[in-house]
């Protein structure tokens, strides 16, 4: 302290007494006041008292958000409550049975959903398998390849495929798509119909324009549905290879790695936990489309795991499909049935969220 250089200690000045005392830096003097109760230098180390008050406006932003949080819960709680509580008569009335029961005959009272839920299934696995490829591809490209202005287009591009409603993209899958589709499931059949998940039953030598065995099946649909879900999981993918180290990353490339080599080492492992959340989102999403399922597919209720096949059903095509000439109690089924579905879908995002929250992509965003 430069302006008490002449002082000796224990005078008094303005404000209080020089004293000599441990202070870190130049000089070994301050002023302290004299009604103070000084220990040696114990009070010099003691925490200060921080205010945490926020300003007005922090904290009204702050209650708005929690509330909307709280709100966003209850909402949720409220469609599982009800949908729950509405699927109790059909629960009471056919217990287990409604869910190993395959076949839908409301006039038998006959009621069950495990053939809506393979079809759900196998029409959601279609659509991953198919966008899971191109969607790591394309967040590849867009975030390691393009060109900022290339990047731009590509990344609108992606996001404009999300806005196309899905009504467009089932109109698509039927009149563009099924005629192409039926070549490609006759060629799957005709070369790998050993496989049982690739046999159709009909002739493989016959001509597929003239086979209507390959026309509305849970392939077509899955086409449909993989385009519908790739936006998502290209999205979350191409966020979390961004977030790549840029040290890591010149770290490889200095030791001689390739572009490629980089990627493989370096991006691929650290967006794992990103690859498995997008795909698991993906799914999620897959499992309750609804009206490109319903454009496409011919209903059928049975166990069967052929998707080269006509004839699938999911349960959002049944609710879709059966709501409007419900009796109460086929509606009570109906309910249940989205019930079984709400549960599914939550549980699936809900591990796919965590699985991005837990990995080393996902806590860099933290």
């Amino acid at each position: 302290m430069a302006a008490s250089a002449d002082l000796e200690v224990g005078a008094p000045v303005s404000g209080g007494v020089l004293v000599d005392v441990e202070i870190p830096g130049p000089g070994a003097s301050a002023i302290v006041d004299p009604g103070s109760n000084l220990d040696g230098a114990a009070e010099f180390d003691a925490p200060r008292s921080i205010d945490p008050a926020l300003p007005l406006v922090d904290r009204a932003f702050h209650g708005v958000a929690r509330t909307i949080g709280l709100l966003v819960l209850v909402v949720m709680g409220s469609i599982g409550l009800f949908l729950g509580y509405q699927s109790l008569p059909t629960l009471q009335r056919y217990g287990l049975g409604f869910f190993t029961e395959s076949q839908w005959q409301p006039e038998n009272d006959v009621l069950g959903i495990s053939g809506v839920l393979v079809g759900t299934f196998t029409i959601a696995i279609v659509a991953l398998v198919i966008a899971f490829p191109l969607a790591i591809t394309t967040a590849i490209y867009i975030s390691e390849y393009a060109t900022p202005k290339i990047k731009s287009l590509l990344v609108s591009m992606v996001d404009l495929m999300a806005a196309v409603p899905s009504i467009i993209w089932g109109l698509w899958g039927f009149a563009l798509m099924q005629p192409k589709a039926a070549h490609v499931g006759h060629w799957l059949h005709t070369h790998l119909g050993f496989i049982p998940f690739f046999q159709v039953d009909t002739d493989p030598s016959a001509a597929p324009w003239a086979e209507t065995k390959y026309y509305a099946s849970a392939f077509v649909a899955g086409i449909a549905v993989a385009m519908m879900v790739l936006p998502m999981a290209a999205a979350v993918m191409r966020q979390v290879f961004a977030q790549a180290p840029i040290g890591e990353r010149e770290a490889a490339l200095a030791l001689g790695s390739t572009k490629w080599g980089m990627i493989r080492t370096v991006v691929l492992p650290f967006g794992k936990g990103g690859i498995i959340g997008g795909t698991m989102l993906s799914m999620g999403r897959a499992l309750g489309e609804t009206i490109a399922v319903v454009l496409i597919i011919s209903p059928a209720f049975d166990i069967k795991f052929r998707p080269l096949e006509i004839g699938t059903e999911s349960v959002s095509a049944l609710i879709a499909g059966r709501f409007g000439e419900a009796t109460s109690a086929q509606l009570s089924a109906l309910l249940t049935a989205g019930f079984v579905l709400f549960i599914i879908t939550l549980v699936i995002n809900t591990l796919a969220a965590m699985i991005v929250a837990r990995s080393r992509s996902g806590a860099s965003t933290d």
